[in-house]
C-alpha cells in the first residue's frame, strides 16, 4: 500500500525523523555495488559472443560477426583462428552470431554455432575438435542442424545459442526482420520465428542431428504450433542467458519504437509462455488490434528509447558467479549497446532495485563468463573487457535513510555511524526505481546526521538513493527508498505528546485499524476501528516514553503521524 506522509511540528520532526528512519526504511541500508569494464584484449573485428569451452582448459573462445572464432588462453594470449564459418554477414545484423560448446565437449568435441547462412537464412551446424589439434576446429566436420528460412529483411535474426542445465540446446530466434512484426510471426507456432527454441541434439554422424525433448510444451499441439517451441512472443532476443547456479533464464528482447526489455523466468518452470511481442512492447500495448491467446508474460522489466536514461538496443547479459568480486555476487548485469548504459539487477529478481550507470561503455554486443564465472564483455570497436567491480562496500556506515513527503518537499535524511576518506554525498532521484538523475549534493562534514530537502516538481512518487562519493572518486550506493508525494493530512492524534495512557484520534474518514510502532521499528500496539470514523479514544498500554509512528490503514492505504508519548 501507498504510504502518505503528513506534516508534523518542526519540534516532533527534528526530535524524531532520524529515530523513525531505520523503521521507514530499514532494508535499504546495504550497499549497491559500483561496477566498471577493464580492457583485457582488442584488435578484434566486431566481435559478438564470448564463451568458454568448459573443458577445463580456461580458454576464452571470441566469436566475430564476420566468420571468425578466435581462441585465447586465460591471460588473453591470443591462440589463432579455432574456425572460419561461411556466412551472408552484411556489417548489419547477419553474419556468424553465437557459439556453444556440448556439455560434453572435453570427452566428444562436439560444439555448435549459430549464423545467417549465404541465403540469409539462420541456421545451426554442428562442428567437431580433434584432440591432436585443441586450437583448431576441423572445418569438414559440418553438419547443419537445423535451418529457420527468414525473409528477406536482414535484421532481427536472434542469435545466442546455451545448453540448459537438462542438457538440451536452447536458442532465441528473431522476428524475421522489418518492423512492428507484420506477418505476425512471433505469434505464429507454425514458424520457428520470433521463439525460443529447445531441441535434443544428438551426437550421431548420421541423421537426424537433433529430436525434440519429451516435454517440450507443445509436441501433442498438432500441426498449429512446432515440436520445437519452447516459448513465443519474442521480437528481437539477440542475447539471453542461464544463471549458472540456479538456472534460472534471462532474455534480453530488443524493441521496437519505444521499450526494451529483460525478460525472467525462474528455473523448472514449464514452458508454453508467451512474451508478448507484437501485441506488447515491454509492458506497452504495440498492436492495438492484435489480441494474444493465452497468459501473457510480462517483462521482469523494460527501460525506454532515451539516449541518456535508457537506450535503443537492449544486450542481455549474465548473473555474476564468479569469486573475484563477492560484492557482484548475484547481481544480473546487462547493458544497452546504442546508449551505453549498464545495469545491475540485484540478487533475486528484485527490479525495484536495479542500479543504472549511465554512459559506461558504448557498442556493448555481448556478455560471457569464464570457466570461473568471471564475467567479460565484447564491443563493436574490436575490444573484450571484464566486469570488475569498483566498490565492495560503503565508505560510510549508514544507520538510517529515511524520507518523508512535507508540504509538497521532499525531506530525507541519512545517519552516520562512521565515515572514511568520504568527499560528499550525491542525492539522486528518479520516477522509477531504475534511471536516476541529480537532485544535489552534501558535503561530507564528519557528522552524525545529515538532512536534504528535494522540491519536486509535481507530487507524485519518487525514488531517491544516496550516491556516496570518496575522496579518490571511487562511488559507491546505498539501496533505494521511495516517498509517496501527495495532498498533506493534518494530524490526526490529539493531544500530542499523549501523557494520559490514552490515544485520542480524530479519523479524517473511515479506518479498519491503528497500530504504534516504536523507532525501532517494532509494532507495539494495535487495535481495530471497526471501519469507524470521527473521534475514537483508545486506551494505551503502559509504554515507555519516547517516539512513536502512529499508522492508520483502510482499503486505500494508510497515513501516519509521529506523536511523542510522556
Amino acid at each position: 500500500m501507498p504510504y502518505r506522509y503528513l506534516r508534523l511540528p518542526a519540534s516532533i520532526f527534528l526530535a524524531g525523523f532520524f529515530a523513525l528512519a531505520n523503521f521507514l526504511c530499514p532494508q535499504f541500508l546495504v550497499a549497491q555495488p559500483a561496477v566498471s569494464l577493464l580492457p583485457v584484449a582488442g584488435g578484434l573485428t566486431r566481435p559478438v559472443d564470448i564463451v568458454n569451452a568448459g573443458d577445463n582448459s580456461e580458454r576464452i573462445f571470441v566469436v566475430e560477426q564476420g566468420g571468425n572464432i578466435k581462441v585465447f588462453d586465460k591471460t588473453f594470449s591470443y591462440l589463432g583462428i579455432f574456425l572460419a564459418v561461411p556466412t551472408s554477414f552484411n556489417n548489419g545484423e547477419r553474419g556468424l552470431l553465437s557459439l556453444a560448446f556440448h556439455p560434453g565437449y572435453a570427452g566428444n568435441g562436439l560444439f555448435f554455432v549459430y549464423y545467417t547462412n549465404t541465403n540469409g537464412d539462420v541456421e545451426v551446424a554442428r562442428y567437431h575438435t580433434n584432440p591432436a589439434t585443441p586450437n583448431t576446429a576441423d572445418p569438414a566436420s559440418k553438419q547443419v542442424v537445423i535451418t529457420i528460412p527468414h525473409p528477406s529483411n536482414s535484421n532481427h535474426n536472434g542469435g545466442k545459442l546455451n545448453f540448459g542445465a537438462d542438457g538440451f540446446l536452447y536458442f532465441a530466434t528473431g522476428d524475421g526482420g522489418g518492423a512492428g512484426d507484420v506477418p505476425n510471426n512471433a505469434q505464429n507456432g507454425t514458424v520457428l520465428l520470433g521463439k525460443m527454441i529447445r531441441i535434443n541434439v544428438t551426437t550421431a554422424d548420421t541423421p537426424p542431428f537433433y529430436t525434440i525433448p519429451a516435454d517440450n510444451p507443445f509436441l501433442a499441439a498438432g500441426d498449429n504450433i512446432r515440436d520445437e517451441i519452447w516459448a513465443f512472443g519474442l521480437r528481437n532476443p539477440f542475447r539471453w542467458s542461464f544463471d549458472r547456479m540456479t538456472h534460472d533464464m534471462w532474455i534480453g528482447d530488443v524493441g521496437q519504437d519505444a521499450w526494451e526489455e529483460i525478460n525472467f523466468r525462474p528455473a523448472g518452470t514449464t514452458g508454453g509462455i508467451n512474451y508478448g511481442w507484437h501485441c506488447m512492447e515491454g509492458t506497452h500495448a504495440y498492436n492495438g488490434g492484435c489480441t494474444i491467446t493465452g497468459t501473457y508474460a510480462g517483462p521482469l522489466l523494460d527501460y525506454p528509447h532515451d539516449p541518456v536514461t535508457g537506450g535503443e538496443a537492449v544486450i542481455g547479459g549474465f548473473v555474476y558467479r564468479g569469486q573475484a568480486y563477492p560484492a557482484l555476487y548475484g547481481y544480473y548485469i546487462f547493458a544497452d549497446e546504442v546508449s551505453a548504459n549498464v545495469w545491475l539487477v540485484p540478487p533475486g529478481g528484485a527490479a525495484a532495485d536495479t542500479i543504472e550507470f549511465k554512459g559506461l561503455q558504448s557498442g556493448i554486443t555481448a556478455f560471457g563468463e569464464s570457466e570461473h564465472a568471471e564475467l567479460y564483455s565484447t564491443t563493436l570497436n574490436g575490444n573484450i573487457y571484464r566486469v570488475v567491480a569498483t566498490a565492495s562496500a560503503l565508505p560510510v556506515t549508514l544507520s538510517a535513510f529515511g524520507g518523508k513527503s512535507i508540504a509538497g518537499k521532499n525531506e530525507l535524511g541519512w545517519t552516520v555511524a562512521a565515515e572514511e576518506n568520504v568527499d560528499r554525498y550525491d542525492i539522486e532521484y528518479a520516477p522509477d526505481p531504475v534511471h536516476f538523475q541529480l537532485a544535489g549534493s552534501v558535503k561530507a562534514m564528519k557528522a552524525g546526521s545529515y538532512h536534504f530537502t528535494h522540491q519536486p516538481a509535481a507530487a507524485a512518487k519518487l525514488y531517491y538513493r544516496l550516491k556516496i562519493i570518496d575522496a579518490d572518486n571511487a562511488v559507491s550506493y546505498s539501496k533505494v527508498i521511495s516517498i509517496s508525494g501527495g495532498t498533506e493530512v493534518s494530524s490526526f492524534v490529539y493531544p500530542s505528546p499523549v501523557a494520559n495512557g490514552s490515544l485520542t484520534l480524530r479519523l479524517p474518514g473511515v479506518f479498519s485499524d491503528v497500530v504504534l510502532f516504536s523507532a525501532d521499528g517494532k509494532a507495539v500496539f494495535s487495535s481495530s476501528l471497526k471501519n469507524r470514523s470521527g473521534t475514537v479514544t483508545i486506551g494505551l498500554p503502559a509504554l515507555a516514553p519516547g517516539i512513536y509512528l502512529v499508522v492508520l490503514n483502510n482499503s486505500s492505504g494508510r497515513i501516519t503521524q509521529t506523536v511523542v508519548i510522556r
